[in-house]
């Protein structure tokens, strides 16, 4: 008789051999609980990944999320005008004076003849008021390397300067600090050609005109 056989229980109630019984707990809620943590693990790889791939092909930046708040904030970045340097474009954008208020003195300081006149008036056909035209000065007589300069008083910088510069981009800009008046000399150079062409000279006179977009900031929570 075994030492677990209840004191008068034997027959079919008699237990018999020298193990104990074992229980084991139910398997298939622990296998459930594991699939279930290894599935949110691979759903958050995944969706991290998916982030990346977006932060990359977007140029990044775009969307930022404040560390435990929920809210986003989405910034849209401005595009510069075209064929104007972004800090001339950012000053002179919206407030350009149109052509017809400047006034232009052309003068040559080359040893070709003719081409102070016949730049006046090709700028005259553009719409701006021309002054004096001839030789320069003994400043900037046969001195002058490049394609010219573009000379004006130290108030144009950001205002008329910009406007004349789309007839002869490749001109060098000058202010004169001393200068009065709103006038503005062109001096041609030993390189000088030809004015800028006249569909590029309009299509830059239009995005200096034009106000630059300004970056906007979009919040959502």
């Amino acid at each position: 008789m075994s030492m677990l056989t209840p004191p008068g229980m034997g027959g079919k109630y008699r237990i018999t051999g020298d193990k104990y019984p074992r229980m084991r707990p139910h398997r298939r809620r622990g296998r459930l609980a594991v699939g279930v943590v290894a599935c949110g693990a691979v759903l958050g790889v995944a969706g991290w990944g998916t982030l990346q791939l977006i932060d990359v092909f977007t140029g990044g930046g775009g969307t930022a999320t404040a560390a435990g708040s929920g809210c986003t904030t989405k910034t849209t970045k401005a595009s510069p005008a075209a064929s104007v340097s972004g800090s001339a474009a950012a000053a002179v954008a919206g407030s350009a004076p149109k052509p017809a208020q400047i006034t232009v003195n052309v003068f040559n300081a080359t040893t070709r003849s003719g081409l102070a006149k016949t730049t006046a008036d090709e700028l005259k056909k553009r719409g701006f008021k021309i002054g004096e035209v001839g030789n320069a000065t003994k400043q900037y007589d046969k001195k002058v390397a490049g394609t010219g300069i573009l000379l004006g008083p130290a108030a144009s910088l950001n205002t008329s300067l910009p406007v004349l510069a789309t007839q002869l981009a490749t001109a060098e800009r000058r202010t004169d600090a001393a200068r009065t008046g709103t006038t503005l000399d062109l001096i041609i150079g030993n390189q000088f050609k030809a004015l800028t062409s006249q569909a590029a000279s309009v299509k830059a006179l239009t995005a200096l005109a034009a106000p630059l977009p300004t970056a906007t900031t979009k919040k959502g929570c």
